[in-house]
């Protein structure tokens, strides 16, 4: 993991590091995959949650890379649940992941107060990828 850098307070150093370090434990929670639609629901839960304004700028200007269609499902889906749900959830950044490993994750979403995201279905489903690339080879 790379050392914080730009952040001369100790303190916000660390809970910045903390942060990067925890990241992918939020997806893991929270039920979402890696991909750029998920990552910027994530983006403003971890706002909601934590409160951090690089949470908030990634999650103002990167639906900005988005289509329409996936920019529409992200905020009228994604947003409302990222905000009530981390918003009201137990702050993340105080849980010590580490010694939760041989707890149930579905337990720890309960202490913790995180429900499920709608489905992510970003992407086509497999059977229209599949067909697509095939029409696509017969052209």
């Amino acid at each position: 993991m790379k050392q914080v850098h730009y952040i001369d307070d100790p303190e916000l150093a660390y809970v910045m590091q903390r942060y990067r370090e925890c990241h992918d434990f939020y997806h893991c929670i929270c039920d979402l995959p890696v991909n750029v639609e998920s990552e910027l629901a994530l983006k403003y839960f971890e706002f909601a949650n934590l409160g951090l304004p690089m949470a908030a700028i990634s999650a103002i200007f990167g639906p900005l890379r988005l289509t329409a269609r996936k920019r529409e499902r992200l905020f009228s889906e994604f947003v409302p649940w990222a905000l009530k749900c981390g918003g009201s959830a137990k702050s993340l950044i105080t849980v010590y992941w580490e010694q939760r490993w041989d707890q149930k994750v579905d337990d720890i979403k309960k202490e913790l107060g995180i429900w499920e995201p709608p489905k992510a279905r970003w992407s086509k489903p497999l059977d229209e990828a599949r067909e697509a690339t095939a029409k696509k080879q017969q052209s």
